[in-house]
């Protein structure tokens, strides 16, 4: 059982959260790329014989490393809110094998309310980095931090849709995030939600493949991801995506009823 710590927020700056080593097969790879959108007929995302690992599914793999901060007690879990996510392709994820984890907690910021810790988890193939928004932990005379990115300016000059699948949070729970809130409407409502949202981090990585679609590019070619969560997603939304940029860095928003539930997305995709 992981050891509850009491101590400030800015105190947990630098703390080293341990290295594991995760596993996955080829089935575990597959089984992401169709919950997050992928076709049967996207063979070399659906396929063993022909399989390209999406990217994006290096986050599943290191999401033990926030919940190893929330445990410590570094924060409210009950509370606290996944702000955003950044993420750097070192080289191709393989289509199984073994991966050594490396987290730490970065910086974490004085917001006045609340604080803002980010989770650092790298390897020879990524650099991900969590930015997790705690309620009640600010305070602690840190500084401020970065503000948000300001809105992309201009017409878009791509334009096209994020359809969602209803079953889609059914799935990607499959791969380690378990919490009740995205399967369970009486888990919902406790968080205020009409019904079950879809995890940000599925919504972020499912932007990606109507994204490479529109710029021409392949979704596993992504080397660089970022993107703020600011209004929840639900499983059979349809979302406009908004894009500003090429495949050599490109700005984009999604959209669902008017209100943007990703902002600050940047993703950059080798050619």
């Amino acid at each position: 059982m992981t050891a509850v710590e009491q101590k400030p927020a800015g105190a947990w700056r630098g703390v080293d959260l341990g290295t594991r080593t995760v596993s996955y097969d080829e089935r575990d790879a597959i089984l992401y790329a169709l919950a997050v959108g992928a076709a049967a007929t996207d063979l070399d995302l659906v396929m063993e014989d022909r399989l390209r690992v999406l990217p994006t599914f290096a986050l599943t793999l290191a999401q033990w490393a926030p919940d190893e901060l929330g445990q410590r007690g570094a924060f409210d879990t009950k509370t606290a809110l996944h702000g955003s996510q950044e993420l750097k392709v070192l080289a191709p994820l393989p289509r199984s094998g073994e991966l050594s984890l490396k987290a730490t907690v970065g910086e974490v910021w004085d917001k006045g309310a609340a604080a803002v810790f980010e989770v650092r988890v790298e390897c020879e193939y990524f650099v991900a980095t969590w930015s997790l928004f705690a309620p009640g932990a600010g305070g602690f005379g840190g500084e401020r931090g970065p503000s948000k990115p300001p809105a992309p300016e201009g017409e878009p000059n791509l334009t096209t849709e994020l359809v969602t699948a209803a079953n889609q949070t059914a799935l990607y729970r499959l791969l380690g995030d378990m919490h009740h809130i995205h399967i369970d409407p009486e888990a919902a409502a406790h968080i205020g939600q009409p019904r079950p949202i879809m995890h940000g981090l599925c919504t972020l990585a499912a932007s990606t493949l109507p994204l490479a679609r529109e710029l021409g590019v392949h979704p596993a070619d992504l080397t660089e991801l970022q993107g703020r969560f600011a209004a929840p997603m639900f499983p059979g939304d349809t979302a406009e995506l908004k894009a500003w940029g090429d495949a050599s860095g490109v700005s984009f928003e999604l959209v669902r009823e008017g209100k943007a539930a990703i902002s600050g997305g940047y993703a950059v995709f080798a050619e």
